[in-house]
């Protein structure tokens, strides 16, 4: 008489409990909506012993379920009607199945494709504050035996479900927010340079040229991005340049020259006593971005590293844009010679350091010059 195999369906109640634990303070912590939805899925996958768990956020207004499987890979889309998933999303109930290929709601040519062979499914439906529904979780073949997903996988995921909604919806809200200050701070910016006959795609390159170098240079991802969003600030106090002297035709005279610099001390002013990091960051920006690592910069002659790496940074960022760029007083500079300037400049005008990052990513300086050329 042959014995039935222990069931290891079940996950012990102290293996569930550090998983909720360890997951709950993660999450709990973060913003960034790519991570979050990452660490989510991860979440899932252990709670249910699934193979491979997905969360699925749905798009209404483009009629699409995107996923995002690893950093650095782009996200993944299908339409919101489409299989098991979008079934469960539809009617925004559980669906749990043994074996795939017995419903006809479940696309095979995924698995052709992929050589994968999908099995057991488990789609929970996820809900926001008000119980709409805004995407689904979807566990893939359990790994125990029985190989199937059970009530207490439904009532783990659900749990995760209830949680991730109220995670997702925080983490969306404040995407949106940054999104919109990113978009305020680079009117703001393009204010400044609009004074000067320039165009918004200015502030917009040296932006995504001092986020390369902030990189580069070795700083956080959370970091250089704050650079990156305080950059396109970096000249906001020309608004206070009279016109005769930002759109000068010719060499600007010594007494206009000290006119022009004032621009620097200007942009500090507004934004010194910001308490928020981001305006604190364009306070050090609009300060510093002229200085020169010889000493030989204003406003304040600083030298070296005496000069805030942000500074460093934003300088040969709005050097090289500027020197390709065409201006009242000049013709639009080409590629070789600006990097020939740039060699000569290094531990004169550049930090020497910030000189080999830009050599190393000058590629995409040229990709991004060229993304976002200005019209002619």
């Amino acid at each position: 008489m042959g014995v039935n195999p222990v069931s290891t369906s079940e996950m012990p109640a102290e293996t569930l409990l550090k998983i909720i634990f360890d997951y709950a303070s993660k999450i709990a912590h973060e913003n960034d909506l790519d991570t979050l939805h990452i660490l989510m899925a991860d979440m899932g996958k252990k709670l249910t012993m699934a193979d491979r768990c997905t969360l699925w956020i749905a798009d209404p207004a483009n009629q699409k379920l995107w996923s995002k499987i690893a950093h650095g890979m782009n996200r993944i889309e299908i339409p919101i009607h489409t299989g098991l998933v979008g079934a469960a999303y539809q009617s925004g109930e559980i669906i749990s199945i043994s074996d795939a290929y017995e419903d006809e709601r479940f696309n095979r040519e995924v698995d052709r494709s992929s050589g994968y062979r999908t099995k057991s499914i488990l789609c929970i439906p996820i809900r926001n504050m008000d119980q709409e529904v805004i995407g689904v979780y979807q566990a893939v073949n359990k790994q125990s035996y029985p190989p199937v997903f059970t009530e207490k996988d439904e009532t783990y995921l659900s749990l995760a479900a209830t949680y991730t909604g109220q995670s997702m919806e925080k983490a969306i809200l404040y995407s949106e927010l940054i999104e919109s200050q990113k978009e305020i701070i680079y009117m703001m910016g393009t204010i400044g340079e609009s004074r000067s006959a320039e165009t918004g795609k200015h502030v917009k390159r040296v932006a995504s040229y001092a986020y390369i170098l902030a990189k580069g240079a070795g700083l956080s991802e959370e970091e250089a991005r704050l650079i990156e969003l305080a950059s396109p600030m970096h000249d906001i106090g020309k608004v206070s340049i009279p016109d005769a002297i930002l759109n000068k035709p010719g060499k600007l005279t010594d007494e206009e020259f000290d006119v022009m610099k004032q621009h620097t001390e200007t942009g500090h002013r507004i934004f010194r006593n910001s308490k928020r990091k981001i305006l604190q960051t364009a306070a050090i920006i609009a300060r510093q971005h002229h200085e020169k690592w010889d000493g030989t910069g204003y406003p304040d002659g600083l030298k070296g590293k005496d000069i805030h790496l942000y500074g460093r940074i934003v300088a040969l960022a709005d050097v090289f844009d500027a020197l390709g760029t065409k201006r009242p007083y000049k013709r639009p500079w080409t590629n070789d010679e600006i990097t020939d300037l740039i060699r000569r400049e290094k531990g004169k005008h550049f930090d020497p350091f910030i000189v080999e990052v830009f050599f190393e990513n000058l590629p995409e300086f040229i990709r991004i010059s060229e993304q976002y050329a200005d019209s002619p």
